[in-house]
């Protein structure tokens, strides 16, 4: 049990608590995780910065990142864009998905360097600061992976996604960053996660790569959809598992897709 809770505004002790409650409940078990310990310690995120802070300084300095100034704000156009529609995704399964399954748009570049400076490359940075950190893709480069689940995936660096964040100007790293550092630090070996993150795959092995961590084996499961073939999702107002189990739902009602699908 890992605990992913980097972000300070979704996750207080009481949502930490919650989650393993309900796990739990719902017949989950495991051997290591934060209250029990294990050879990986610790099994927070919120306490793992050292680990991350040493990936970004290898990708620092292989030259794989550079600051980006950009506020949320300057972005706003490349929110909108409808490059995220899937249509030319990497699936080998022809099925259209419901609704667009990634929220990271691509980068427009606006801070993007044609090269590395070389008194900024010589300057030995130790913390990334006060300023966003991305990590720059090659352009046109196609990212394979077999899916145990959904089989042979392909995406273009450029084209499917850019140049995606590793690090916050709040002191933050990215999921991706943090995901890839612990699981070579945890000797991870097969990743179970939801096809909404087939292109974070994608992302996770660039960033395997430079930093020379193995690629565990990957298996993406389809995603629980309501009767309008939406993903089940809290923007959706979609039921949570502590709503069903108030609600009287048992473990094997849950598990076994027992449930509604849609709040009521």
């Amino acid at each position: 049990m890992r605990m992913e809770d980097l972000d300070p505004d979704r996750s207080r002790p009481l949502y930490v608590q919650a989650a393993l409650d309900d796990l739990r409940w719902l017949g989950i078990g495991w051997q290591e995780g934060p209250e029990i310990g294990g050879p990986y310690a610790p099994y927070a995120q919120s306490q793992r910065r050292e680990f991350y802070l040493a990936a970004w300084r290898k990708l620092f300095g292989g030259g794989y990142v550079y600051p980006c100034r950009c506020s949320r704000k300057d972005l706003e156009g490349a929110l909108s864009a409808p490059h995220e529609n899937n249509s030319s995704a990497g699936s080998s399964d022809p099925e259209p998905l419901p609704e667009p399954l990634d929220d990271e748009p691509i980068y427009p570049g606006t801070c993007r360097p044609t090269a590395l400076p070389p008194a900024f490359a010589a300057n030995e940075i130790q913390d990334p600061g006060n300023c966003n950190w991305r990590f720059r893709v090659s352009e046109g480069e196609a990212v394979e992976f077999e899916d145990a689940n959904l089989g042979s995936q392909r995406f273009i660096a450029g084209r499917d996604f850019g140049d995606f964040a590793v690090w916050r100007r709040d002191g933050v790293p990215s999921y991706q960053l943090a995901c890839v550092a612990d699981d070579a630090s945890m000797r991870i070996t097969e990743v179970v996660r939801g096809e909404d993150l087939l292109k974070t795959t994608a992302r996770q092995i660039l960033l395997n790569r430079a930093l020379g961590f193995r690629n565990p084996a990957w298996f993406h499961c389809r995603l629980v959809a309501d009767g309008n073939g939406r993903r089940l999702a809290k923007r959706h107002d979609a039921l949570s598992l502590q709503t069903l189990r108030q609600r009287g739902f048992t473990p094997e009602q849950i598990l076994f897709g027992e449930l509604p699908l849609e709040s009521e």
